[in-house]
């Protein structure tokens, strides 16, 4: 998890892809990250840009992106450009970890849980 203070542009980019990058490489976390935007002020396209491409990189290993406090004028372009549809948005941090948390844990039972259909159909 990590959080986004500020201005999220062409400047500032560059940090969102480093975070990414951490987050991807060898000996980073597995399943979700969260991203707390409590503290975002503004997002410019290439901020847009940076989230898409870690929204790409971590469903190409099989991860979730999830947005949390995302401000009202960001919710607002993300309603308008369909992105809304794309990146999974949490009220809250708790919330966002508490997803990830349900998810882990249905994972979990799922693989303990034997074959659903043994000796039900015997032809």
């Amino acid at each position: 998890m990590f959080a986004l203070r500020g201005d999220l542009d062409f400047h500032s980019a560059v940090q969102l892809y480093e975070a990414g990058d951490k987050e991807l490489g060898p000996g980073g976390e597995t399943g979700a990250v969260v991203i707390d935007c409590s503290h975002l002020t503004y997002c410019d396209s290439t901020g847009i840009t940076a989230l898409l491409k870690l929204y790409n990189q971590l469903s190409a290993q099989s991860r979730v992106l999830r947005l949390a406090s995302v401000p009202a004028f960001l919710d607002r372009l993300f309603t308008l450009t369909g992105l809304n549809q794309i990146f999974s948005l949490y009220d809250d941090v708790d919330e966002a970890l508490a997803a990830h948390e349900a998810e882990r844990g249905t994972l979990v039972a799922s693989t303990d849980d034997p074959a659903p259909h043994s000796g039900e159909h015997s032809g």
